[in-house]
């Protein structure tokens, strides 16, 4: 039997946009439906009851906040990730007070939005069975909470950094390609971003020193190689 898909309704006007994000999610494993504007938004709201609304802010016929507003007298419990260009103290007021949850200011990574997706579906459905985590010898990426646990110690992540980690755990022991990443993180293989890839890597390097089986290799030209000294090379998710 398949696993059921969460499924996000996305409001967006730019139609561009629109695009490069339903395909990013689709490919995340989400069931994403999409409106151009608030009116739409709300209609298909009652239509098809999403686990989650990522909405634009500024939209033409009815915005953000207003289609927000009258989808919470019908459902409270739904949550609400605004994209907004706005960086006005008042708008974000105004976008907690009518009960959005979180909020993402363009221009945005793909890779964050699905992260903040991921972190709200998992608080508002805790008992969800999907689980984002992912287990190598000692240690334990939440992706979705963005911790890497080594023993006792936990560490917060940025978005970047674990978008490498989920990366590297999900190939033990194989080799991981610096574009890959590069596409993972920036969606290009640009070889300016290769210094930037490489101050992620040091930083990693330097929290798996904490672990007694893993450890990170450069293999030059190429990429990395997470090895598992604990002789246990398969990840359990």
């Amino acid at each position: 039997m398949a696993m059921r898909k969460d499924k996000i309704l996305l409001v967006e006007d730019d139609s561009t946009l629109s695009f490069i994000v339903q395909d990013a999610l689709t490919r995340e494993g989400f069931d994403v439906v999409c409106a151009s504007n608030g009116e739409a938004g709300l209609n298909l709201f009652k239509e098809v009851n999403p686990d989650i609304i990522v909405a634009d802010v500024m939209m033409p016929k009815m915005d953000g906040f207003e289609m927000v507003r009258r989808i919470r007298l019908i459902a409270s419990d739904a949550p609400v990730l605004f994209l907004t260009a706005r960086t006005a103290l008042d708008d974000v007021v105004k976008g907690f007070e009518l009960g959005a949850n979180d909020y993402i200011r363009k221009p945005f990574q793909i890779l964050e939005l699905v992260v903040r997706i991921k972190a709200l579906l998992k608080r508002n459905y805790p008992g969800n069975t999907e689980t984002t985590e992912l287990t190598l010898s000692d240690c334990t990426l939440d992706f979705a909470s963005q911790q890497l646990i080594i023993g006792e110690d936990t560490i917060l992540l940025t978005h970047t950094e674990a978008v490498i980690i989920d990366e590297l755990f999900r190939h033990p022991n194989e080799v991981v390609e610096a574009k890959t990443l590069m596409y993972r993180i920036w969606q290009n293989d640009d070889y300016n971003n290769l210094n930037r890839l490489h101050g992620f890597i040091y930083k990693i390097r330097k929290y798996l020193a904490k672990s007694k089986y893993l450890g990170l290799l450069n293999v030059r030209g190429i990429g990395y190689k997470l090895v598992d000294a604990a002789g246990r090379p398969s990840a359990s998710h």
